[in-house]
């Protein structure tokens, strides 16, 4: 049994901070050059795809421990 419940949402925004920092990082290092408000959409984007993975997330938690109390109930 896993320790803790698995959260697609803050895996979600994990994943677009690493992508943020590493653009930061390639613009820092000279590989290339980023505009300073080039992270904004990228972080918008990702928190909203992120709320939307939590909702579905939640949602499927929810629809399964209401079949286990139904489940349970017979």
């Amino acid at each position: 049994m896993p320790r803790h419940e698995f959260q697609p949402g803050r895996l979600v925004v994990g994943v677009v901070a690493t992508a943020a920092g590493v653009v930061y990082a390639g613009d820092a290092e000279g590989a290339w050059e980023t505009p300073w408000f080039a992270v904004l959409p990228l972080m918008v984007g990702g928190l909203c795809l992120a709320a939307v993975a939590g909702m579905v997330g939640r949602g499927i938690r929810r629809r399964a421990r209401r079949g286990e109390r139904a489940g349970a109930a017979r």
